[in-house]
């Protein structure tokens, strides 16, 4: 026989729904064709969070579900090739920002996908190239890796020590390793930044790009265990021990790091998305406890402090809102600059770890749940606050713009 207590009932809380929190109609006027998409990554995202809130518990890589993201069209971050659905600015920020709000492992899928290596091989490949990856990508027919960061360059990464020998026949000998390097471990191609060496070359010492394919003799990919953010996503080590291309796995276009900032300028438009999807799932779960807790006898949304603590949260998302349609206004009218986009990558994901920190201490015991999301919200920011660029690389790049004096090292 069992024995019932008061208060022996653990009360459940809905959190995670979304709230459509647009307190200043930021999104009211969209386009229908946007908000169709935005709407199509909803009902993708819903149908596989179980999938992926599981696969963050076990530190796996669910690659089932990149591929089927893949199918539903949401992989091509806004990038232009004929093959590709053209997405506007605003709906490709949409993709970024509802998957995020979702699952931050989603986001950073299509980060590296689509907004690394895709972005690579359609701004600066040749056609040949185009031809054969850009669509096979943007479908997830294979994985997809963008190898900069190493070991020991993270920021300084127009250092790089990873090497391309060119052999007499115009392939290459890469030696060297890379490491954080999301999908380098997933069996597909890597996407590879290298100094090239080739004494007396016009490209001699220079940064260039080369398709590498993952079962390539040499290779080795191996994902980084114990990690605390972004966990159903593999970041690999990977070591190229005199990992031997031709010269078709040369992306022509990428002459130097100068091509390779213009792709991470492209993809910190996206963290900003992603930062902007994360606080909007940690501010509605804080939002919706407070109107189903109740503490001292009336709910939490009924005291004035937490009225208080909301109300700054909310001003601090309104604020992500409108830098993103602005930055989606911008990028549409081909007037984006690079340092907007990182002022927009460091605003963001700041304001998104406070909102985040924020809502985990109103949720109180119950903010530490992964089921309650707001703790793998604000695990994952973390990873997003440092990839593309830490906080400290985009306050220079902007910096050095408002003031006319580089400050780096």
């Amino acid at each position: 026989m069992t024995t019932s207590f008061p208060g022996n009932q653990q009360p459940e809380y809905q959190l995670t729904e979304a709230l459509d929190i647009d307190y200043y109609d930021v999104f009211a006027d969209i386009s229908d064709a946007d908000r169709a998409i935005w709407q199509r990554t909803r009902e993708f995202g819903e149908a596989h969070v179980a999938t992926m809130r599981q696969a963050w518990n076990d530190h796996h890589y669910p690659l089932e579900v990149a591929k089927a993201m893949g199918e539903a069209g949401l992989i091509n971050d806004g990038v232009d090739h004929p093959d590709i659905e053209k997405m506007s600015p605003l709906a490709a920020g949409l993709v970024n920002m509802e998957l995020s709000r979702i699952d931050g492992s989603m986001g950073t899928i299509l980060a590296v996908q689509g907004g690394l290596a895709l972005r690579s091989i359609t701004m600066f490949g040749t056609e040949e190239q185009k031809a054969q990856y850009a669509k096979a990508i943007a479908d997830f027919d294979f994985p997809a890796a963008f190898a900069l960061t190493e070991p020991d360059h993270g920021s300084d990464s127009t250092g790089l020590s990873t090497i391309a020998t060119r052999q007499d026949d115009g392939s290459f000998v890469i030696r060297g390793s890379k490491r954080w390097i999301g999908n380098g471990a997933a069996g597909g191609i890597t996407v590879t930044f290298a100094r090239v060496i080739d004494e007396g070359a016009e490209d001699h010492g220079k940064v260039r790009g080369f398709i590498v394919p993952q079962d390539a003799d040499g290779y080795t990919g191996t994902p980084i265990r114990h990690k605390g953010s972004l966990r159903a996503i593999d970041q690999a080590d990977i070591f190229y021990d005199d990992v031997k291309v031709g010269a078709e796995a040369l992306i022509e276009g990428i002459k130097s790091f100068r091509e390779v900032s213009q792709v991470l300028y492209a993809t910190r438009i996206g963290v900003a998305w992603s930062a902007l999807g994360h606080a909007t799932a940690a501010f509605e779960s804080a939002l919706a406890y407070s109107t189903q807790r109740k503490q001292f006898g009336k709910y939490l949304a009924e005291h004035q402090m937490v009225q208080e603590r909301l109300t700054r949260m909310l001003s601090e998302l309104v604020s992500m809102q409108l830098y993103m349609i602005r930055i989606a206004e911008l990028e549409a009218a081909g007037k984006l600059k690079a340092t907007q986009a990182a002022l927009a990558k460091y605003n963001n994901t700041r304001t998104a770890r406070r909102i985040a920190s924020d809502a985990r201490d109103m949720l109180g015991g119950n903010g530490i749940l992964v089921e309650n999301g707001v703790i793998q919200h604000l695990a994952d920011i973390e990873g997003i606050h440092t990839y593309e660029g830490t906080e400290s690389v985009q306050a220079l790049l902007v910096g050095r713009d408002i003031t006319g004096h580089g400050a780096f090292a």
